[in-house]
């Protein structure tokens, strides 16, 4: 599986990025052979987030944003993700991440964010210092995507257990009226 999460934090933002991906490859793969957090909905044309996060968290989200707009199957996707981390986040820093189809659960895998980043090439690495970042990550999106709403929730954590980010994504693929394709 391979997707820079759509979304961990920033380093899991683009681990989750490949994520995501892996788990919309997966859900294509399974389809074809077969709730809201505290912050702010950001709402895109057909996805949207949002950070269920507190201040406390390890990664302070800024602003996550999709090229193209809306994704498509088959397509490259790249994810941009701004945020500030608080402390620095080491080896064993994970993320359990949910992917739903509906009210049906398709996935659920944690995942070591470093790792995630190493095999992603990401552009920030393990041990990341405190500070802003800017983080983009591209990946390639499975054409096989099923026309359908998914829900991604992702929950990191540090190696010590304390919160590292908390993203609850929504895309929706179903073919929206007036679309060409």
């Amino acid at each position: 599986m391979r997707i820079a999460a759509l979304a961990l934090p920033l380093l899991a933002a683009t681990a989750t990025a490949s994520l995501a991906a892996d788990a919309f490859d997966w859900a294509a793969e399974l389809v074809s052979t077969s709730g809201l957090g505290d912050g702010p909905m950001h709402t895109m044309d057909s996805w949207s987030y949002v950070d269920c996060g507190t201040a406390e968290d390890v990664v302070q989200l800024k602003s996550i944003k999709v090229s193209p707009d809306p994704p498509k199957p088959g397509a490259n996707l790249t994810v941009y993700v701004e945020g500030d981390v608080l402390q620095p986040i080491e080896e064993g820093a994970y993320a359990d991440v949910t992917v739903k189809l509906g009210l049906i659960k398709l996935l659920q895998k944690r995942f070591d964010v470093c790792e995630e980043a190493r095999n992603a090439n990401a552009s920030v690495q393990c041990p990341v210092a405190p500070g802003p970042y800017a983080v983009e990550q591209t990946v390639e999106l499975p054409k096989e995507i099923p026309k359908a709403k998914f829900a991604v929730q992702v929950r990191g954590f540090t190696a010590d257990e304390d919160d590292l980010l908390c993203l609850d994504l929504y895309v929706d693929f179903l073919k929206k009226p007036g679309d060409s394709a």
